[in-house]
């Protein structure tokens, strides 16, 4: 008796003699296809640095601040201070039922007397609530950015230091970084390097608080990449948005002319390029057009100013149009506070407080006055389920069916 496993070994035996063949093959095909494929390990070391330069670097957006580090409008402003630390908390695919009953188990910590309708003073304290759990989540996050380029663990951070470990981050040798600046030689980096660590150099000075050693503490480090934080840094981050808006304003060269109407080119678009010829009573009449003189306040043409860029269908054009409108709104509504057409710095840092009270309740009154249908000025369940996108970035549909069930 011949058992299965033999008469299948004297079968496949030609086969197996080519087994030693074969594994080489394929062995050279694998070493072959790795160093085929070295952008695979750079993609790795790629995504590894940018996550350290995420770390270390200053975030363009802040949660809870109403302008971006570039002066653009915090689009998810709202959000931010309506959920605080559940920003995350309401997915367009999550369950329809369980959001709407999240959205309700807020509405009732907000409406504190539990009448069933928010005020304004009761959003105002919420705003303000939501908005110190950002801030304490930007503490614990710079505490272990700290950590990370605190080297030597002595509760100091060196311009030098950091220097080290943001070109660490941009790809350099770190030993090499340190070894250059050790012995006072040139750093070799490109030209958009340089100018951030410029940049980054000017921060870290308005960071350092008197008398200035260029070592940041961990409350000096928090400023440095929070300015948020600190009313110095706060006023740096205004000078520079005001600097940044006044150069984009530039581009709207030229005078008003005599009479009601503006004369001058009117609203220019990404590409350059005149989007329309501002028309009698837009607001538009007789502004400034750039802080040519330096003066450091914005005027209405400067602030709505778009960036630089094509515009190829009517899809982009309707961005534009938005863009110009929503900003006009803001800065006429609540940036300037005394209605002169102008908003100096001081307006500015005032409006981009996140802890200033009078803007929190300007911005409840703001919040509420979206949703509020009946025009009770208060929100009411049906209202904040009826404009859910609006609070939450997200639409939960069959909001006034199912109001009394999930309140």
């Amino acid at each position: 008796m011949v058992w299965p496993w033999v008469a299948m070994a004297s079968r496949w035996g030609p086969l197996i003699g080519l087994a030693p063949c074969c594994l080489w093959l394929l062995g050279a095909v694998l070493l072959m296809d790795a160093s085929a494929r070295p952008a695979n390990h750079s993609s790795t070391r790629e995504r590894a640095a940018n996550r350290e330069e995420n770390e270390i670097l200053p975030p363009d957006h802040l949660n809870g601040v109403k302008l971006e580090m570039d002066g653009h409008l915090n689009r998810g402003f709202h959000q931010e201070v309506f959920l605080g630390k559940d920003l995350g908390g309401f997915d367009e695919d999550a369950e329809p039922r369980r959001s709407r009953r999240k959205l309700m188990v807020i509405f009732s910590k907000v409406d504190v007397n539990t009448d069933r309708k928010i005020s304004a003073k009761e959003m105002q304290r919420w705003i303000m609530e939501k908005t110190a759990e950002h801030f304490q989540e930007a503490m614990e996050e710079s505490k272990t950015h700290f950590r990370a380029v605190d080297p030597d663990g002595d509760g100091h951070v060196s311009w030098d230091e950091y220097k080290v470990k943001f070109l660490a981050s941009k790809g350099h040798s770190e030993k090499e970084v340190a070894d250059a600046i050790r012995l006072n030689e040139e750093l070799k980096v490109d030209e958009e390097t340089q100018e951030v660590l410029e940049n980054l150099k000017d921060r870290w000075y308005q960071a350092d608080s008197p008398p200035a050693d260029l070592l940041l503490t961990e409350e000096e480090f928090l400023s440095f990449l929070h300015p948020e934080h600190s009313r110095g840094m706060l006023r740096f981050m205004v000078k520079e948005i005001v600097r940044d808006l006044g150069e984009a304003g530039s581009s709207l060269a030229g005078t008003p002319g005599p009479g009601t109407d503006w004369q001058g080119p009117g609203i220019v678009g990404r590409s350059g390029q005149v989007l329309r010829e501002p028309q009698p009573g837009c607001g538009l009449t007789h502004s400034r057009l750039a802080d040519q003189d330096g003066d450091k306040q914005l005027s209405l043409p400067e602030f709505i100013s778009l960036p630089v860029g094509t515009v190829e269908n009517q899809q982009g054009q309707d961005i534009d149009d938005n863009w110009v409108k929503d900003r006009k709104k803001e800065f006429e509504e609540l940036i300037d506070s005394n209605h002169d057409g102008i908003v100096t710095a001081e307006e500015l840092e005032s409006y981009m407080d996140p802890m200033n009270e009078y803007n929190a309740l300007n911005e409840a009154k703001q919040m509420i006055a979206v949703a509020d249908e009946n025009q009770n000025h208060h929100l009411e369940p049906e209202e904040v389920l009826k404009y859910s996108e609006f609070f939450t970035g997200s639409k939960l549909v069959d909001y006034a069916r199912s109001v009394h069930e999930e309140f």
